[in-house]
C-alpha cells in the first residue's frame, strides 16, 4: 500500500524541480459502438465517452488538491476508428463527421485531446483503411482535441511501405490544411513502429483491443528532478550516476502509482498501467538536454550523447519498474525538439540534427518526435525519413515514431512557433537526395529473421 507521507516527501520536488504527472488518460472502449448507420455509430460514441469520462477531470482536480501534485493533462483514448468506424463510413467526409463527434464528446467532458483517431496498418491495409487514412488531413484540420496515429510496422510484420507511401503525402496535406500557423495540425499526427496498446501520451494514444471495456492509465514525468539528482553526483563514477537515476525514478513512479490507484478507485475503472517515461515541456529546468548536459556533455549531440541517453533511459527503467504494480506504455525518456527548450536550442546551434536524432532514438523512447522541417520538403523523403525510423523499431523490437512538421512557406534556419506545450524551434534541414524510386516500390519489408519465434 501506498502513503500519502511517501508523497510529501516529494514536495520539494513538484514545487522546485517541475515535477508532475503528465497526464491521466482514460481509455475507453467503442467496440459496442459499431453500427451500420453512420448517426447510430455517432450517437453510440458520443454516448459512451461522455458517460465513462464524465467524472475524469473533476477527480483529477481532487487529485490536485488532495495530493498536492500537478495533473497536468486529462485525455481519453479510444479504440482505433479505423475499426469502429468501417460498416457505416464510406468516404472521407464520412469520418470527418466520427472525428467531430470525438471532438464535441472530448469538449464536452473537458479533457485536453483525444486519442485514437488512428488505423493499424502494419501489415497492409484494407480499401476502408486507406479511405480513413486519406481523411486525417481534414480530420485534424477542423478539430481541436483529436489526435491521430497509424501504425505502419512491427518486427513481427514488417514495415508496410505502402502506408509509409501514403503516410508521407498524408503529412504534406496536413500542414497544408493550417499553413497559415505554421502547420501546427502535425503536431496531432504520429505514425508508429511497435505501438504499445496502453500509451497514455499524445499523439500516439489509443485503446489497444487488447484492452477491456475502460481502463485508467498514467503517465508520470519529471526531467528536472533526475536533473538535480544527477547533478548530487557530479564528478563520480558511472556506478554513483547509475543508482541515483534509478532511486530518483523509483520516488517519481510512487508518485504516479498514487495517482492512478487514487484515480482507479474513485472514479471505479481498473487500473492499467503507469507510464513512466521522461516527458519534457519548454519550461525552463524541464528538459532531457539538460540531463545529458548535467552528465557531462557540452551539449545534448555531443560525442557521447547516444551512450549517455541510452544509459538514463535504461536505469530510469530499472528504478521506475519495482515501483509500480504494472509498468508499461512507452516508459523512457522522450527527447522531442520543440518541446525541450535546450534541445530546440541544440537543433539551432546545429549540436544535433535529424541524423544525430535518428541515432539517439535507437536507446531512447519513441523517435523523431516534434521535429520540424523545410516546408518544401518533397512528400518522398518525408517516407523515406519514416522508413528508417520504423526500421530502427523494427530490427530492435522497441516502440519508434515520427512526429514532423513541414512548415509550409519556411525553409532551414527559420522559426516555428507552437506555443504552449507544443514549445518552438528551428526549422531543421533534411537531406534532399531523393529516395523516391525505393519507397515508391509497393508492398512490404519483410520482418527480421529474429522475429521468427514461434
Amino acid at each position: 500500500m501506498i502513503h500519502s507521507y511517501e508523497v510529501s516527501q516529494t514536495n520539494h520536488m513538484i514545487e522546485s524541480e517541475n515535477l508532475d504527472v503528465r497526464t491521466i488518460t482514460l481509455g475507453i472502449s467503442l467496440m459496442d459502438c459499431i453500427s451500420d448507420s453512420l448517426d447510430k455509430l455517432c450517437d453510440n460514441i458520443y454516448r459512451k465517452i461522455t458517460c465513462v469520462g464524465r467524472d475524469l477531470v473533476h477527480e483529477a482536480h481532487i487529485i490536485e488538491r488532495e495530493f498536492g501534485i500537478p495533473v497536468v493533462n486529462k485525455r481519453v483514448a479510444v479504440t482505433p476508428i479505423s475499426l469502429i468506424g468501417a460498416s457505416a463510413a464510406h468516404n472521407c467526409e464520412d469520418y470527418k463527421r466520427i472525428a467531430l463527434t470525438l471532438d464535441k464528446a472530448a469538449s464536452e467532458i473537458g479533457v485536453n485531446f483525444i486519442g485514437g483517431y488512428s488505423a493499424l496498418v502494419s501489415k497492409s491495409m484494407t480499401a476502408a483503411e486507406e479511405t480513413f487514412i486519406r481523411s486525417i488531413p481534414a480530420a485534424l484540420s477542423c478539430t481541436e482535441r483529436v489526435c491521430a496515429s497509424v501504425v505502419a510496422g512491427s518486427s513481427k510484420t514488417g514495415i508496410n511501405m505502402d502506408a509509409v507511401r501514403l503516410m508521407g503525402e498524408i503529412i504534406r496535406q496536413t500542414a497544408e490544411m493550417t499553413s497559415d500557423e505554421d502547420s501546427i495540425c502535425c503536431a496531432k499526427l504520429v505514425v508508429l513502429c511497435n505501438a504499445p496498446d496502453d500509451n497514455p501520451f499524445m499523439a500516439g494514444a489509443f485503446l489497444g483491443v487488447t484492452e477491456g471495456d475502460s481502463v485508467i492509465n498514467v503517465g508520470v514525468s519529471g526531467p528536472g528532478v533526475v536533473r538535480h539528482a544527477i547533478a548530487q553526483v557530479r564528478g563520480m563514477d558511472f556506478k554513483d550516476l547509475c543508482d541515483q537515476i534509478k532511486k530518483t525514478a523509483f520516488k517519481i513512479t510512487r508518485v504516479g502509482q498514487l495517482v492512478a490507484q487514487r484515480a482507479s478507485q474513485d472514479l471505479q475503472i481498473p487500473l492499467g498501467i503507469v507510464d513512466l517515461s521522461l516527458a519534457p515541456t519548454p519550461a525552463v529546468g524541464d528538459s532531457i538536454a539538460d540531463i545529458l548536459k548535467e552528465m557531462g556533455l557540452e551539449m545534448a549531440g555531443a560525442p557521447g550523447t547516444t551512450a549517455a541517453l541510452a544509459l538514463l533511459n535504461d536505469h530510469v527503467k530499472k528504478g521506475g519498474v519495482m515501483a509500480a504494480s504494472y509498468v508499461g506504455g512507452l516508459s523512457g525518456a522522450f527527447i522531442p525538439v520543440t518541446e525541450d527548450r535546450s534541445m530546440a536550442r541544440a537543433a539551432e546551434e546545429g549540436a544535433v540534427t535529424i541524423e544525430k536524432m535518428e541515432a539517439m532514438t535507437c536507446v531512447c523512447s519513441v523517435g523523431l518526435d516534434m521535429i520540424a522541417i523545410p516546408g518544401t520538403t518533397s512528400e518522398a523523403t518525408i517516407s523515406g525519413v519514416i522508413a528508417d525510423e520504423m526500421a530502427i523499431g523494427m530490427v530492435n523490437g522497441k516502440t519508434t515514431a515520427v512526429r514532423v512538421i513541414p512548415v509550409i512557406g519556411k525553409e532551414a534556419g527559420e522559426k516555428a512557433y507552437f506555443g504552449g506545450l507544443l514549445g518552438e524551434s528551428v526549422i531543421m534541414p533534411v537531406n534532399t537526395y531523393d529516395c523516391s524510386e525505393f519507397v515508391g516500390r509497393s508492398g512490404r519489408i519483410p520482418a527480421p529473421i529474429h522475429s521468427f519465434k514461434n
